[in-house]
């Protein structure tokens, strides 16, 4: 079994997210490696490996729609996304996959959008797309769609980002939108072909648009809105947050409008966005949420240069302070670090023993949490 094929079966493993997996071949050393330790680490969670036929089967289907497989090991693999904690260990891409590095900017908001947002929403896609700046967005109804169609009547580049799998249009009024981005453009999924779009999904959707780009511009978004999702995920990840004001009695405004009050950048035309556009995406968060901190513990002297590997009473010994760590409420990695008194190899692998077991939960911004029981 190659190392690309077994990456791709953890890739597609059921129960096991990204973050997770890649801690889990970092201590293994190899996806290979990591494969044959799953049985001894996966102590109480079921974890589901696709056979590689399986692998074979769903790439030869992919060709066949003129799709790939792209690893995020593989050079093709967008940079600006590989930078965020938790991006995708496979993208299914359909289109040209060289496209998905271009400085791009992710356009959304509400899907039952006033009129006023999606002639602005579109606006801004066709203006970006005339400067060379690639639309990204979520293909959903309302600000999605305008801002593809805004970018397409430019003849300019968007790429967008699906829930469910590459065969599987969501809302299905928009496939023939799909099929005309994948053909100047590109269109990704972390799902498998056959997928449906479940609601579980959007979020993980979601990461990939802000993960792509360099600023995500929210049009119109209520106070509960999966846009305001996409806002604080393109934070997290050290990317630009703007917004376009709206009125305050349009309840539909009132999420864009509290990201404005929070100092996301106003904008009302392109040349605002590219005014404030970085050239490359920030190495770091450019907002730290507010976190609840953890318990005071003796703190660790200087850490001696660490072996390969990691004992396993020293792992057992870590995972008794991270566990008295943890709550309910999610802290940073970094934090749990600080305050554990083990070896920083110790604390990861008892993460990862506490993830695989199920009493953990991995979030996005690296950061950890108790699983609800």
């Amino acid at each position: 079994m190659s190392e690309r094929l077994a990456r791709l079966r953890l890739a597609r493993a059921e129960g096991l997210g990204p973050a997770t997996v890649r801690a889990l071949i970092a201590r293994a050393g190899s996806a290979q490696a990591a494969i044959e330790a799953l049985p001894r680490l996966a102590r109480g969670r079921a974890v589901s490996l696709p056979c590689p036929s399986a692998i074979a089967r769903e790439e030869e289907a992919l060709a066949a729609i003129g799709a790939r497989l792209i690893l995020d090991t593989d050079p093709l693999y967008p940079q600006a996304l590989a930078m965020t904690y938790d991006a995708p260990l496979a993208l299914a891409v359909a289109g040209d996959h060289a496209l998905l590095s271009r400085r791009s900017v992710a356009i959304v908001g509400a899907r039952n959008a006033s009129a006023g947002a999606r002639i602005i929403a579109e606006r801004l896609a066709k203006d970006l797309a005339e400067a060379g700046i690639a639309v990204v967005s979520g293909l959903a109804r309302g600000v999605d769609t305008a801002a593809h169609e805004g970018a397409l009547a430019a003849g300019g580049i968007t790429l967008a980002a699906v829930a469910g799998g590459l065969d599987r249009p969501y809302p299905p009024q928009n496939a023939a939108l799909q099929a005309r981005i994948a053909a100047s453009g590109a269109v990704v999924a972390e799902a498998p072909l056959g997928s449906a779009a479940l609601a579980k999904l959007f979020p993980r959707r979601n990461r990939i648009v802000a993960g792509l780009s360099l600023a995500t511009i929210v049009v119109e978004a209520a106070l509960k809105s999966g846009s305001l999702i996409t806002a604080r995920l393109a934070l997290e990840a050290g990317r630009e947050l703007m917004a376009v004001p709206g009125s305050p009695l349009d309840p539909r405004a009132r999420g864009a409008n509290d990201l404005l009050r929070q100092g996301a950048t106003l904008v009302e035309t392109a040349a605002d966005v590219l005014a404030a556009l970085p050239d490359a995406p920030s190495p770091a968060p450019l907002l730290r949420l507010d976190r609840p901190t953890l318990p005071e513990v003796e703190e660790a002297p200087e850490p001696a240069p660490e072996p390969s590997e990691t004992a396993d009473d020293e792992i057992a010994e870590a995972v008794r302070h991270v566990t008295a760590l943890l709550s309910t409420a999610p802290v940073s990695v970094d934090e749990v670090l600080r305050r554990c008194p083990c070896s920083a190899s110790a604390v990861n692998a008892a993460l990862l023993e506490l993830d695989l077991e199920g009493r953990i939960d991995r979030l996005p911004g690296n950061r950890v949490v108790l699983a609800a029981r």
